[in-house]
């Protein structure tokens, strides 16, 4: 059972968004009542009620025959929410494959998506739950288009729990805080052909960041259709330093 009124460990953390410093993600969140249920034995599907809406995370937990690692990965989608992300469902993908071994890997569907402070709360939430719930001492944190934005601010906001951030077809909007992340590892994924987002949305983050990689994905959009097999292949080289594994 996920418990978000155990957060004693992080009380010093605060969110991008929360106006109090030593407020931590789940206070500004102000969670009502909470419910899970394991849907298989490796994904716990997780409510919690608030005032501001429903927040939702699928949760992939190493079963009980894997050895956990002190590492997490925090997902969250775009605009309109969702929990796949892209590449027809790549975060669902990333849970099955992280989780077999060791990594719990969180998807946030956000309670009012598009509001980039709740947004930026929701995942600060999560990120708070993995270290304090899950264990994790290092979380990557990941985000499609609008959550691009999510994942860099929480990341600049949890600068001790997140090592590292993963954007897909990121907007810049949002991201003029990437300098604070202080040259902790980024990796940028975009489309040559994004139909919403150009591609110097994500060299402007990065230029921002000053560091980074960004990683170009041929004859793509918006929605990286064509690059689920691309983005898997340089995530496996990429995630374990960043994980600290």
């Amino acid at each position: 059972m996920v418990d978000p009124m155990d957060h004693s460990a992080s009380e010093a953390a605060a969110s991008p968004a929360a106006a109090d410093q030593f407020q931590t993600p789940l206070d500004a969140l102000g969670v009502i009542a909470s419910q899970d249920v394991m849907i298989t034995p490796s994904l716990r599907h997780a409510e919690f009620f608030t005032m501001r809406g429903l927040l939702t995370l699928l949760w992939h937990e190493p079963t009980a025959s894997t050895p956990a690692v002190p590492a997490a990965i925090v997902a969250c989608g775009g605009a309109m929410g969702g929990l796949l992300g892209p590449a027809d469902g790549l975060y669902h993908q990333l849970g099955e494959s992280w989780s077999s071994r060791g990594v719990p890997v969180l998807r946030v569907s956000y309670r009012r998506p598009n509001d980039l402070d709740a947004c930026c709360i929701d995942v600060a939430a999560a990120v708070q739950l993995a270290v304090t719930a899950g264990g994790a001492e290092r979380v990557v944190v990941m985000g499609h288009s609008f959550g691009g934005a999510v994942a860099v601010r929480v990341a600049v906001g949890l600068h001790e729990m997140v090592s590292g951030v993963v954007t897909f077809a990121t907007q810049s909007a949002g991201c003029e805080l990437a300098g604070g992340l202080a040259g902790r590892p980024l990796l940028m994924f975009h489309g040559d052909r994004d139909e919403i987002l150009p591609l110097q949305a994500s060299e402007v983050v990065r230029a921002i960041a000053g560091t980074g990689d960004l990683v170009v994905c041929p004859n793509d959009g918006h929605l990286l259709s064509r690059s689920g097999a691309l983005m898997t292949t340089r995530l496996e080289q990429w995630l374990p330093a960043a994980l600290g594994l």
